[in-house]
């Protein structure tokens, strides 16, 4: 393909294209449970390779969080050595997830020397558990100097080590020296421990078999698909992750006709050489199918405890990437790659099971279960009220914000679905008479009432695709998180939250019991109490309506729809206080988190005014010239060839035409240098909040405002010598 000529690029990118043959995939063995987790050292292949004393002390560290000695990780090491060569493996890393929003890894062959000359294989607990690479060049928003190079990555036993690539992977948290977490890994597995230490006293109140409870996830990945010759052709796909620039296609989801629709076969080769390797890898890929938009498409898991699923999505996006070359696709997470069609968003389907078998968020058989159930459900509700600001700012990206709030995404207010059975019932209990010694009759009533809840619940209950946080039977579904996120970004923020209230909750509770109320009684007198504060937050209507805004605004419900406004909101006292008390961050690395979004946030503005930049004025611009020079040029030979009565007749509506080019160029160059000169002045703010704002209210408006004219332009100049692949042409051959 020729680079130096844009137009003649996408022309032999369409060609390409059509002569695409799918790549058909070959399935492991004919049923999926065969080979399932072949790859993972899992307790199975712990029990065959470990002695019974190294397998017990890696199942009770999984279970209990407890440490392994030294001793005991030789001896794991040993084990797991052995098993992966077995299947292959020379190499060996420790695998983190960085504030890069990507996973990271450094590989070590398996050999040391023997004393001899030569080398020989060893594996041993120290570098199993603990490695140092170097952290210089990772963020750490101030957490530590880029001179200062030392970071821990060290062993997370939870999630079980895989092979990839002929590499043992072992899964592992991110520090600095300090001991401060450089990662999203560190604070998940904090959150899950304090959730774990709060859900569990509040179950105690109806079980006291009850000992510990986990957070189980399962996400819904939604991603685009693109030719890999497209995808090369387009300079801001390629360098952005979305298209700067591109007119409508006339026909692009108005019908509905992709949704559910028959993958198309390369698409679906693709998908099943995806799941040939997750399956392997022991990622319970559960759904695939399309999506809204065209090219788009989903895959969905099962669920898993939340640090495994979280580290399953983000294996899953790697394989994705690598499979799509040899299909040859490209695979597009960023949240609105296209304009004018739906986006991609990650949801994250949330929900606590005890390690008695009970999913808290599931209705029971009798009164008291569901007294549980109803328990965690206004929790939830009171904790993303009075969270509603963090959750934003847990989700919001220079991405996601192009996504949230337009007519295809959750909306920035937060707001919660319950469906109308569930808030019937929290409207009965709002009205009852809990705030006193009930009668008999009352609490018979009362539990009656509650008692019903299985018969009507599951099969009743509708489902809201507007909500951003909906209760959808046995779970809450976080629909606002973004396809490209790091799970982890945002259970950090629910988990908190939710811990935080569960603990108040208790607290309360046992305050009553303390002074001489009866348990059930305390228990309905503290929910009646948090189901009137939190009841502003329950909406079960249409969340994209216009109507909706302002009854939001009425309720005191928060809409920051900027990035650096939500942002911000990590920095204030009451927040730091929540995540200190938990011991999930400490101010200086909630501090330093905050700093590397602003920073990931200027930067990818930035870049994208630079792409921007360069297509418009060496790309667009000149073929624009181009196509101006054509059209005076066949002007100059009608007045050749006509009389200056039939020339004016004939030209008329082509002297329009160049001089709506020429406008166009003319606002192009202009904005361009505007741009440009406004990039400058935003460059040498030394606040970073400061200099995101600047990039938010300045910079940003340019690129729409550019992008106008350039899609105009797409609409006015010849076809065969328009640079870019079309939007017709991204979206629907395949």
């Amino acid at each position: 393909m020729n680079f130096n000529n844009m137009g003649q690029f996408r022309f032999e990118a369409l060609k390409e294209v059509l002569n695409r043959k799918p790549v058909e995939t070959e399935r492991e063995d004919a049923f999926i449970s065969d080979y399932f987790g072949k790859l993972v050292f899992d307790k199975y292949k712990m029990q065959k390779y470990l002695s019974k004393e190294a397998y017990s002390a890696v199942t009770e560290a999984i279970a209990n969080g407890t440490t392994i000695d030294r001793k005991m990780a030789d001896q794991v090491a040993q084990g797991i050595k052995s098993w992966a060569m077995e299947n292959g493996a020379t190499h060996y890393t420790h695998w983190f997830q960085p504030l890069t929003d990507s996973t990271a890894e450094k590989h070590d062959a398996f050999i040391e020397h023997n004393g001899s000359g030569g080398v020989i294989e060893a594996f041993s607990g120290k570098l199993l558990a603990q490695q140092e690479p170097d952290a210089s060049s990772f963020p750490s928003g101030g957490i530590r100097q880029t001179f200062e190079a030392r970071g821990y990555t060290a062993w997370d036993p939870s999630s079980p080590a895989f092979i990839s690539e002929s590499t043992l992977t072992i899964p592992t948290i991110f520090v600095a020296l300090t001991g401060e977490a450089l990662d999203y890994k560190t604070p998940l597995l904090r959150t899950l421990q304090s959730v774990n230490k709060a859900a569990t006293g509040v179950c105690q109140l109806f079980d006291k078999k009850v000992t510990s409870v986990q957070v189980n996830l399962g996400w819904e990945q939604e991603f685009f698909l693109i030719d890999e010759a497209f995808f090369m052709s387009r300079p801001d796909l390629t360098l952005t992750g979305r298209t700067l620039m591109g007119h409508a296609s006339p026909k692009d989801q108005q019908l509905g006709d992709h949704y559910f629709s028959s993958i198309p076969t390369r698409a679906n080769y693709f998908m099943q050489d995806v799941e040939n390797e997750a399956y392997k890898l022991g990622i319970p890929i559960k759904t695939r199918h399309n999506e809204v938009a065209p090219n788009q498409f989903e895959f969905a898991a099962l669920y898993e405890e939340a640090n495994l699923a979280n580290d399953h999505n983000q294996l899953l996006m790697d394989i994705m990437q690598k499979i799509s070359k040899k299909h040859k696709f490209r695979v597009l997470f960023h949240e609105k790659p296209f304009s004018g069609i739906n986006g991609s968003g990650k949801h994250n389907n949330w929900s606590m099971l005890t390690d008695t078998g009970v999913n808290v968020y599931k209705p029971g058989k009798n009164p008291k279960s569901n007294l549980q159930f109803l328990t965690f459900v206004v929790n939830t509700l009171q904790a993303v009220y009075d969270g509603q600001d963090l959750l934003r700012a847990s989700i919001i990206t220079a991405s996601n914000a192009l996504r949230l709030g337009a007519s295809e995404a959750p909306p920035s207010i937060l707001s919660v679905f319950l469906g109308s059975e569930v808030s019937k019932m929290l409207d009965l209990m709002e009205k009852s008479v809990v705030d006193r010694k009930m009668t008999p009759d009352e609490k018979t009533a009362l539990k009656l009432n509650i008692g019903r809840i299985p018969e009507i619940i599951l099969d009743n209950t509708d489902r809201n695709r507007t909500s951003p946080f909906a209760f959808t039977g046995n779970r809450f579904e976080f629909r606002a998180v973004g396809s490209s996120a790091n799970c982890a970004s945002a259970l950090i923020v629910l988990n908190t939250l939710v811990a935080n209230q569960l603990n108040k909750f208790k607290a309360e509770v046992d305050k009553l019991v303390e002074k001489g109320t009866k348990k059930d009684e305390a228990i309905f007198q503290v929910l009646k109490s948090l189901i009137i504060k939190s009841k502003p937050i329950r909406f079960n209507g249409d969340g994209y309506s216009d109507e909706w805004v302002k009854e939001a605004a009425k309720r005191g419900l928060t809409n920051i729809g900027s990035v650096p406004g939500a942002l911000s909101v990590y920095s204030r006292p009451e927040i730091i206080k929540m995540f200190e008390k938990l011991g999930v961050l400490n101010k200086s690395e909630l501090h330093g988190r905050v700093e590397v979004e602003y920073e990931k946030f200027i930067l990818k503005v930035q870049i994208e005014a630079r792409v921007l930049g360069d297509l418009a004025i060496n790309h667009i611009v000149p073929t624009a010239v181009e196509y101006q020079s054509r059209l005076l040029d066949n002007v100059k030979k009608l007045k050749e060839v006509f009389s200056d009565e039939e020339f004016a007749e004939l030209a008329g509506s082509r002297l329009d035409l160049i001089k709506d080019v020429g406008r166009h160029i003319s606002f192009i160059k202009a904005k361009g240098k505007e741009l440009i000169e406004a990039r400058k002045k935003a460059n040498v703010i030394e606040d970073a909040i400061e200099r995101a704002r600047a990039y938010d209210e300045t910079i940003r408006p340019y690129l729409e405002e550019i992008r106008y004219h350039i899609d105009k332009l797409e609409l006015i100049v010849d076809n065969e010598i328009w640079p870019l692949a079309k939007y017709r042409e991204l979206l629907f051959i395949r």
